[in-house]
């Protein structure tokens, strides 16, 4: 018996320290090149309605549901979105347009699980109809995704969905 809880301390010393040891915050991007004007495209990526149609996890999630609040585009403006398990359910609200430069917004997630991140997308004009995009969240890790973040990253569960999103942009901006 007292092998056993031996154990059990074990487990859980071995658990904290993992925590302890691990990285909480993350920040996780991504960066493309577009053909098409820095105007064009931030005012096409600061709408909210918008994001369906280059948004990876929202664009591979048919039927999501989505329902809008706020003037679209401006601080305040909102989204809530529900979808089956690989979407989950959370709101996104615009906390940050700096015109033709940052756009951020906070996302709550409710399910599968709780979390708070931010997102950001910046541009910045490399020629005329040329422009670099970045594409990114940041975040903090709690107790226990902060472990499991060691054997699984956020750079492994976002980076590809990214990557993604912003092909789907660049070739829904650039055919257009």
């Amino acid at each position: 018996m007292t092998l056993f809880f031996y154990v059990i301390i074990a487990v859980i010393t071995f658990i904290a320290f993992l925590h302890a040891w691990s990285k909480k915050d993350y920040d996780v991007s991504r960066t493309i090149v577009i053909n098409q004007s820095k105007a064009d495209i931030y005012s096409f990526v600061r709408q909210l309605k918008n994001q369906p149609k280059w948004i990876a996890k929202l664009k591979d999630s048919k039927p999501v549901k989505l329902k809008f609040k706020g003037i679209d585009g401006k601080e305040g403006a909102m989204v809530y979105w529900k979808g089956r398990k690989n979407i989950g359910e959370g709101t996104q609200k615009i906390i940050k347009v700096k015109p033709g430069h940052v756009f951020e917004t906070k996302l709550l997630l409710v399910k599968p699980v709780e979390a708070v991140a931010l997102t950001y997308f910046a541009s910045k004009e490399i020629q005329p109809e040329r422009t670099k995009v970045v594409f990114g969240v940041r975040g903090y890790l709690p107790f226990p995704y902060s472990v499991i973040s060691i054997f699984y990253s956020m750079e492994n569960k976002f980076g590809n969905d990214f990557d993604k999103s912003l092909q789907n942009l660049k070739n829904h901006l650039e055919d257009r």
